[in-house]
């Protein structure tokens, strides 16, 4: 299996009643679909989302045609690509039969939801980078010294980004600890315990880190919700910094969002629905 650098295109058939199309043509770091509410960018950018999570695992075939969704990778003889999806509502969770299967009750909402899965993922990821530095160091040759080095890089860039957004209140990732928790003062917090702007923003931080500057797709419908308007303006080369190879698709209705330097790739509902 040959694992694809980003998605080519995808390609949504009779996505509304009267038979409407939807042919996007994407490119391989940064995709912004605009338009005002109603007009459907939520409903192409769950469409992809529903196509991709055809095949579990975050794997689908090249060319495979699911729910009505073709997608298409590159390069074109690649087998699938990895993805995230990420959900930016914080609502309470009604999943009760979910609820009552959680062991930590500090897990009420669906961004807590998140962030409880994140942090299996950050612990593995951890651990990944961790062996490798240790191969690195233990390897005998100079050059891989450098490297070694160079591995835990995005970790210490994210927590810098993160310390730095939670400046006005005073939070601080805790560095000795192998789980995400955050120090305030004399008190230490849980993720569970941030305000719904800071979970959103930890979660797609997070989410970015622990695909470890690996190729893979990004999809986000209307992430500026609960996000400040700086915080709006930094999210996309933010997401870049940590992982420069992940290729951004997303849906906003927000200028705040394409304000730093991503204003001539927006492409419009009607530019791609035929």
């Amino acid at each position: 299996m040959k694992q694809a650098e980003y998605i080519d295109s995808i390609e949504i058939n009779a996505l509304w009643k009267g038979g409407r199309h939807i042919r996007w043509q994407l490119r391989k770091d940064v995709n912004i679909l605009s338009g005002i509410n109603g007009v459907g960018k939520s409903t192409i950018i769950n469409h992809s989302a529903q196509g991709l999570h055809y095949m579990e695992g975050g794997e689908i075939p090249a060319g495979e045609v699911a729910q009505g969704v073709n997608i298409r990778l590159y390069p074109e003889d690649a087998t699938f690509i990895k993805f995230d999806v990420i959900r930016s509502f914080d609502r309470p969770l009604l999943n009760s039969n979910l609820l009552e299967k959680l062991a930590d009750s500090r897990v009420r909402t669906e961004l807590d939801w998140q962030i409880y899965k994140l942090q299996k993922r950050y612990l593995d990821y951890q651990v990944n980078i961790g062996n490798r530095m240790i191969a690195l160091l233990t390897s005998g040759n100079p050059d891989d010294q450098r490297l070694a080095a160079e591995v835990s890089m995005a970790k210490t860039r994210f927590q810098d980004i993160m310390d730095e957004l939670y400046t006005d209140t005073h939070k601080v990732i805790d560095r000795r600890s192998n789980e995400i928790q955050f120090i305030q003062g004399d008190d230490i917090l849980t993720p569970y315990q941030l305000s719904s702007g800071e979970k959103q923003m930890l979660v797609i931080m997070m989410t970015v880190l622990v695909e470890n500057c690996e190729h893979y797709a990004l999809l986000m419908d209307e992430p500026e919700i609960s996000l400040h308007i700086e915080w709006q303006k930094r999210l996309i080369t933010l997401i870049r910094e940590v992982n420069p190879n992940a290729q951004i698709i997303l849906s906003t209705h927000s200028p705040a969002l394409i304000m730093d330097g991503w204003m001539d790739i927006v492409t419009e509902v009607g530019d791609v629905t035929m």
